[in-house]
């Protein structure tokens, strides 16, 4: 304690954090097994005088077509995610590191990574901007062009292609940031060595880059994969509008929890639907952890 004061105290606020936030509301999984039903006493009593109904939630959470829509969604749009993700943000490190021009990469580094600071609201306006049925961008084109004006939000159909189209314009940025430090880390006697056996641009990149990067590519995949039944709620909710036509594409868990308790107050079944959830996701974190261990076992990072 006396030797890594200084250390504790720069972890105490994060320990703080996981712990109220984290840990703390683990004990409210047992409302999962519960008829939750409110209690003048407060929270507490309301957990304890709540009648006991076993996994009669988890029953009627799989006994409807909500979880293997939700499952569905967001299983498959995370492995969408993380594909695409990655070969696009390493492909762009790699474009950037090719340019010669400082102020140049700087510009388009900036521009890439700007829209990950802005919030899920404003690219929802964003996006409503371009698709709105009378004002927006695309239908003031297709009246242009003598076509009829598409009702984006209540056409599913289109809707999987914007989601990932939104998701990698917001994410790319961040994630090509990171492989572009990778990259100039890279010892630069390596390429003068390609470039002596006559290798070009693209042997070099194939041969000396991709090789270097992947140590890094499989620990953010294998680490991105324990995280595939997580769903960004912002990205969900606000940019689709919560439109219910959209639901069939749209709606994954988390959104599912948020609605089932805003419009039923279900809080048993929306408790069961989050710690399947949660049981899931820490099985795939234990498994993508364990993947990363043996794959960096020679290495000193875990």
């Amino acid at each position: 304690m006396n030797k890594n004061t200084a250390m504790l105290l720069m972890v105490l606020p994060a320990t703080a954090w996981f712990i109220l936030f984290s840990y703390l509301p683990m004990a409210g999984m047992i409302i999962a097994f519960k008829e939750y039903r409110y209690s003048r006493n407060g929270f507490l009593s309301s957990i304890i005088e709540s009648k006991w109904v076993g996994f009669q939630n988890f029953k009627f959470l799989f006994s409807t077509n909500d979880a293997y829509i939700i499952t569905r969604n967001t299983v498959l749009y995370n492995v969408v995610f993380i594909v695409l993700g990655l070969v696009i943000a390493v492909a762009m490190a790699i474009m950037l590191a090719e340019i010669t021009n400082k102020r140049l990469t700087k510009l388009y580094q900036t521009g890439m990574f700007l829209p990950y600071f802005l919030s899920w609201v404003i690219v929802g306006y964003f996006v409503y901007s371009f698709l709105s049925l009378d004002r927006g961008v695309f239908n003031q084109i297709a009246e242009m062009m003598g076509m009829d004006p598409v009702n984006w939000y209540s056409s599913p159909g289109y809707w999987p292609v914007m989601i990932v189209v939104v998701f990698l314009w917001k994410s790319v940025g961040y994630n090509s940031v990171i492989y572009l430090a990778a990259i100039m880390g890279i010892d630069k006697s390596l390429y003068e060595a390609a470039m002596i056996d006559g290798a070009n641009k693209w042997q070099q990149i194939r041969n000396v880059t991709l090789p270097m990067l992947m140590p890094l590519m499989t620990i953010l995949t294998l680490l991105a994969i324990g995280k595939i039944f997580y769903a960004d709620f912002g990205l969900f909710f606000q940019v689709p509008r919560d439109s219910g036509t959209l639901y069939s594409v749209t709606n994954v868990i988390d959104t599912y929890v948020y609605r089932g308790l805003k419009s039923t107050g279900e809080i048993g079944m929306t408790t069961a639907a989050g710690l399947y959830q949660s049981i899931i996701g820490f099985i795939l974190v234990i498994t993508s952890n364990g993947i990363v261990r043996k794959f960096n076992k020679d290495n000193a990072l875990f």
